[in-house]
């Protein structure tokens, strides 16, 4: 080789070096790295991308989505990774006139947002379920429902799930799983020494771990089937994203990611093509046309100053943004100030705060905030079998109305030199508008009144925006309501020393939400730091979208709640109910859960009655019993999944459970916490049937396992090092 050529590729090698990214992905404020993988639109189908592949030297990976127009190349004689496109194919492929788009593949930045904190694995720590001294989330009074995730699928977009966890593996569902990684249908995750791939299944154990197998805590949504999209867990490319969102779409119900772009302060990025793609065809198709639940975690820069506008995933239209809230209702520390949030719920703030318990500890994870709210809703579904996207958000939103909003329609606002008008583009304002310390620009709009595409009110509200700035993270923006509602679309970013400004950057906002938008938009453009920066604003389009009907005059209906307790005892023990209800400890239930059965007890008159109180009181079925109609050995009806029902006897038979002493469990729950959106997961788990808020971790040897007493392959051998897993959710 001669010296210039090995001076070149010397060059080129310390070039990839000091750009090479440092964990799993890329951020797209960084120059692009280019891989070996092309994303190609054909209009004939599989045989026409044999064809370019045998033709170019491609190897043909699939289609991308399942109708077949997209499919995914690769060729083995490109580099892995290059700081330039590959000319040579970009030229073939450009060439080829049945080749309609088709993309070079770049490496993306994705971080699992999670953070661990030690926590107690008992039931009875998961405050976040059944408190009695503060707001719970009231799962207690949706099992009373019968909404516990029954029939609901949710698959968890993350580093792989552990299908034979003892918390899991009733509940694993294999068609809501896959491996994009290594392209296989086994998402079991990669272990390493530094036990890095365990996030995936600690969302999961929020979400559905199972209840009442005698192994740690209870997911929000225990009856909802679970799968796992193991896509973290190397290089990640559009296609790998857009490929994870499409996975089984008319299967699988709820989709939880907790993990997005850099949480660092100074990161704006956001979905490719074919991720925005797979989102539009989940949220129009999926679900045999309900449309897809895509629940996002929001983020949790807090401590860098982070708006999670500036990440496209949590403030897109088709994805629910959750954040998170300690048991006190303060904000923690890492959560981030963000306009789209739409809902919050329970995580953990610092270590000292009651934690949520995760699947790996039946109750040992403190609760990430994004798998609880899945779990929620999966628990709904069941009981809301027609719940669209924008109506699980209108239930976020508005969670007394009982009914549900039609779809949504979307106006088109752009803002001009001249004045506003309805158009299905963007045009660029004439001549540019100079940002000075603090300038408005007011719209004028009638929301299409008198149309077809009316609104009347709002929903989600977007400010699609093109500007340049000197110091992009002094820029504060904002958008004001003719109702007179401010909201903070991006806030100071001390981190944030850009001076790409923002290039056609969609800000979303959910604060107008069943707002009248007829009237005068106010857009806010201010600088809050260095008195010198400077910038122009090149185009600014409004984007509303809402419904023809005045939700505000909907009338509200009950929610699922359970009947008050008019009595107690000095224990703080339920003595008489307010209402037909089973007394359960301090509970009044519409009925009794698993474990229990329900009977009349016949107590002492109270003063000022003649005959004795009969009380609808739940008690405990014997340990080896799953459902019973009394209390001993011989009155099972239905068995654990480790036991079978001797029909005969009335008892149960089988393998005896996992050793539940306090010993055993707590070397087998570590404590750990999970971010906030996986508690919503579970909410909305138990609104589409199922509530799902745990984290996984296998802290057993496989012998102390539960053996599976069920018409399914025998569980084979766990391939984990010695030594204990424990779950985190994301906050």
């Amino acid at each position: 080789m001669r010296p210039a050529p090995i001076a070149r590729w010397l060059l080129r090698v310390l070039a990839l070096a000091l750009v090479r990214p440092r964990a799993v992905g890329w951020a797209s404020v960084r120059a692009p790295i280019y891989v070996s993988s092309w994303a190609v639109r054909v209009s004939q189908g599989n045989r026409e991308v044999e064809r370019l592949a045998r033709k170019f030297g491609f190897v043909n990976l699939g289609p991308i989505f399942p109708d077949g127009q997209y499919f995914h190349l690769r060729h083995r004689g490109v580099v892995q990774q290059s700081l330039t496109p590959h000319w040579g194919h970009r030229l073939h492929l450009k060439k080829d006139p049945k080749v309609q788009w088709f993309q070079q593949q770049t490496l993306r930045r994705r971080v699992k947002r999670s953070v661990v904190v030690p926590t107690d694995p008992w039931f009875s720590k998961q405050w976040y379920m059944n408190s009695e001294a503060q707001p719970d989330l009231s799962v207690l009074q949706a099992w009373g429902q019968g909404l516990s995730g029954q029939g609901i699928v949710v698959s968890v977009l993350d580093d792989g799930i552990e299908k034979d966890h003892p918390d899991l593996w009733a509940n694993y569902d294999p068609l809501a799983s896959y491996d994009f990684n290594d392209y296989d249908p086994d998402p079991q995750p990669r272990y390493t020494p530094s036990d890095e791939n365990r996030h995936g299944t600690r969302c999961a154990g929020e979400v559905a771990a199972m209840a009442d197998n005698g192994f740690c805590g209870v997911g929000v949504a225990f009856n909802a089937r679970i799968g796992g999209v193991r896509m973290l867990d190397g290089t990640i490319t559009d296609v790998i994203e857009a490929q994870s969102l499409s996975l089984q779409p008319q299967h699988i119900h709820i989709y939880s990611a907790s993990w997005g772009p850099e949480d660092d302060g100074r990161t704006v990025d956001g979905p490719g093509i074919l991720t925005r793609e797979a989102f539009r065809r989940g949220v129009t198709k999926g679900r045999g046309g309900l449309g897809t639940l895509f629940i996002w975690a929001s983020g949790n820069g807090g401590l860098h100053y982070d708006d999670c506008n500036c990440d496209g995933y949590t403030n897109s239209i088709h994805t629910l943004s959750v954040g998170s809230t300690t048991q006190q209702g303060r904000v923690p520390w890492y959560s981030e100030a963000c306009a789209s949030t739409l809902t919050t719920t329970y995580s953990s703030g610092v270590a000292t705060d009651p934690q949520i318990v995760s699947a790996a500890a039946s109750t040992g994870s403190p609760p990430q905030a994004l798998p609880s709210q899945p779990g929620l809703l999966t628990s709904l579904l069941p009981h809301r079998c027609d719940l669209a996207p924008s109506q699980s958000c209108f239930e976020n939103a508005n969670p007394g109305r009982a009914q549900w909003l039609t779809p949504v329609i979307p106006a088109l606002w752009e803002a001009e030199a001249g004045g506003s008008r309805a158009a299905g583009g963007s045009s660029p304002l004439d001549p540019p508008s100079p940002i000075l310390p603090l300038i408005y620009i007011r719209k004028n709009v009638s929301a299409c009144a008198g149309r077809h595409n009316s609104i009347r009110s709002l929903e989600h509200v977007q400010a699609q925006l093109t500007l340049s700035y000197s110091r992009r993270g002094d820029l504060e923006i904002s958008l004001t309501s003719p109702m007179g509602t401010r909201s903070t679309l991006v806030a100071i970013r001390p981190l944030d020393v850009s001076t790409e400004g923002y290039n056609n950057w969609v800000f979303m906002s959910t604060h107008f939400w069943d707002e009248n938008p007829q009237g005068v938009w106010t857009l806010g453009l201010e600088n809050k730091g260095y008195y010198f920066n400077t910038g122009m604003l090149y185009r600014y389009t409004l984007l509303l979208y809402g419904t023809a009907e005045d939700m505000t005059a909907r009338p509200t209906g009950p929610q699922v709640t359970s009947s008050a307790c008019v009595q107690r005892d000095t224990e703080g023990l339920c003595q008489v109910c307010d209402g037909p209800a089973y007394i359960l400890g301090r509970l009044c239930l519409a009925y009794c859960p698993p474990r229990f059965f329900n009977h009349t007890r016949l107590v002492t008159a109270r003063p000022g009655h003649t005959a004795a109180l009969a009380l609808r009181v739940c008690s405990s079925c014997h340990s080896s019993c799953y459902t019973c109609r009394g209390g001993s050995l011989k009155d099972c009806t239905s068995c654990p999944p480790s036991s079978t029902l001797d029909q005969q006897q009335g008892s149960c038979v089988g393998p005896t459970t996992p050793d539940s002493s306090p010993r055993l469990r707590a070397a087998a729950c570590p404590q750990h916490r999970c971010p906030a959106s996986a508690m919503v997961l579970g909410l909305l788990a138990m609104t589409l049937q199922g509530l799902v808020l745990c984290s996984m971790s296998m802290d057993l040897p496989p012998q102390t396992w539960l053996s599976r007493a069920r018409a399914t392959p025998t569980k084979p051998q766990v391939r984990l090092p010695a030594g204990t897993r424990s779950c985190q959710l994301r906050k």
